[in-house]
């Protein structure tokens, strides 16, 4: 087996991803041969990775896996991530398991669950670390939930049976950093708490060295040694997002030629779909929380992924976004619909099977002349493309559930291996899309905008990912230990 070093966080969101990914392409860029790992993971927001010897396609993983083995210049792998929990509902996910999909289980039935999938983790850990010099652990929300100790995979459950050394990771940001370094330490049992070879600090602002007195009174408490200070990553923010949970701290920026305004949906999924056009200096990206209005001067809405395309049809009503939308296209404003947002701007969304709950039908938002019937078969799938409307190569994926049809895709927005995808409205405004990852496309991106009068492209937006992984890794390079970090795996 490869060598392998794991960070674990006192929390959700303490920047566990950003900080593999960094220490992913610095272990790269020493010359060593580097994988990501995560055991479990629960986004909403999934790659396609190869299933190694499966010819019929991909399997799915968490987007931040699939960032992670680009900061290691590898393709990614269903290995790096052999379970995804999909959440539909408040309650309840979709299971994913080395690719495919497992099945559906309600929180406390995934408790139970989580047992028998210990035996996936560990096989598909194997499978990762062949031919690795060292492979990089990440984490899920905190060792310090001690209440669901007894059944973990994704935090000290798996260290402790694969044996792997833990960094705990703590937020400077929010406050309260050396309570809770301190508290993990206090509350992990004995067996854990061994485990834990020490800690570093994320997201600090202003002069490092005022932090000086707080990292003697950690070592105090816990006698772990500190590998460093991370600052505030600027360089992250030009990366994929892989939680919704940053969703919740988007605000718009400064007023510029174009603005699209994205509804925040309940289930969103794949809202990194959105980050080329983010990255753009003519526009704008504004996401709409419920209860807010979608802006009348935006140019363009783009309706994203869900994950429960019928559940968030109906609270897209629910928040008055169906009338806001009639008016912005009597305002001769653009619509794109991906994937679910694709469903949703048909006349109707029909899941006769109750694949996604209890509701069995929705009126759609009536843009499209197209209906959507949802069907078990999942299409899971990295796709080259080309665009109908601009005649421009298309790459990206295809994550869904359900078989659109209807006269409108007689007009396809994209051919996919030579079958039509999509549909456009007849005064091309309106554009749906089965395939994930459409404005990475660098010519696509521009001639599109273009069509918006705006003057878009010449943004290399693949080498502008490329380029924040290696500002993040010398940042961590700078400002930690990593020579001992890379030393103390095992």
């Amino acid at each position: 087996m490869a060598r392998a070093i794991m960070l674990q966080g006192t929390g959700s969101d303490v920047g566990k991803t950003v900080l593999v990914a960094g220490l992913c392409r610095a272990a790269k860029n020493r010359g060593l041969k580097v994988r990501p790992f995560k055991p479990q993971n629960m986004s909403n927001n999934a790659a396609v990775a190869d299933i190694p010897g499966d010819k019929a396609g991909g399997g799915e993983i968490g987007r931040a896996q699939w960032l992670q083995a680009i900061a290691c210049g590898v393709a990614p792998s269903v290995h790096m991530n052999p379970v995804l929990l999909k959440p539909q509902t408040d309650v309840g996910a979709q299971v994913i398991v080395q690719g495919k999909v497992f099945g559906e289980a309600r929180a406390r039935d995934y408790q139970a669950l989580k047992g028998r999938l210990m035996d996936a983790v560990l096989d598909s850990w194997g499978k990762v670390g062949e031919g690795a010099d060292l492979v990089i652990v990440e984490g899920a929300g905190s060792p310090a939930e001690i209440n669901l100790r007894s059944r973990d995979i994704a935090n000290m459950g798996f260290a402790t049976r694969a044996d792997v050394p833990v960094v705990l990771v703590g937020d400077i940001d929010r406050g309260g950093v050396i309570a809770s370094v301190a508290g993990t330490h206090l509350i992990l049992p004995e067996e854990d708490r061994r485990m834990i070879v020490g800690y570093l600090i994320n997201k600090f602002r202003g002069d490092v060295s005022l932090f000086d007195d707080g990292i003697r009174s950690i070592e105090t408490f816990t006698g772990w040694r500190c590998f460093g200070v991370v600052p505030w990553l600027k360089a992250a923010a030009r990366l994929p997002s892989e939680d919704s949970v940053v969703l919740e701290r988007l605000a718009s920026g400064e007023a510029r030629a174009l603005k699209v305004a994205v509804p925040m949906l309940g289930r969103i999924a794949n809202f990194d779909d959105l980050d080329p056009l983010k990255a753009e200096p003519q526009v704008e990206v504004v996401f709409v929380p419920p209860g807010k209005p979608l802006p009348a001067d935006a140019g363009l809405v783009v309706i994203p992924g869900s994950k429960s395309t019928i559940g968030d049809l109906l609270k897209f009503r629910e928040n008055g976004w169906d009338r806001d939308l009639l008016a912005h296209r009597k305002r001769g404003g653009h619509v794109v619909g991906i994937c679910g947002g694709f469903q949703m701007l048909g006349r109707m969304v029909r899941d006769p099977d109750g694949i996604e709950g209890s509701v069995t039908e929705a009126e759609g938002l009536g843009l499209l002349d197209v209906e959507t019937v949802m069907e078990p078969e999942k299409t899971v799938r990295n796709v080259s493309a080309r665009s109908v409307p601009f005649d421009l190569p298309l790459e990206g994926y295809e994550i869904h559930l359900g078989r659109t049809t209807g006269p409108d895709t007689l007009r396809p927005s994209a051919v996919i291996n030579g079958v039509d995808d999509g549909a456009v409205s007849a005064d091309g405004k309106v554009i749906g899309t089965y395939m994930h990852g459409l404005f990475g496309a660098d010519g696509f991106r521009g001639k599109f905008l273009e069509s918006l009068g705006i003057k878009g492209g010449g943004i290399d937006y693949r080498a502008e990912v490329e380029r924040a992984l290696d500002e993040v890794a010398a940042e961590l390079e700078t400002h930690l230990d990593c020579d001992a970090i890379f030393a103390l795996a095992r």
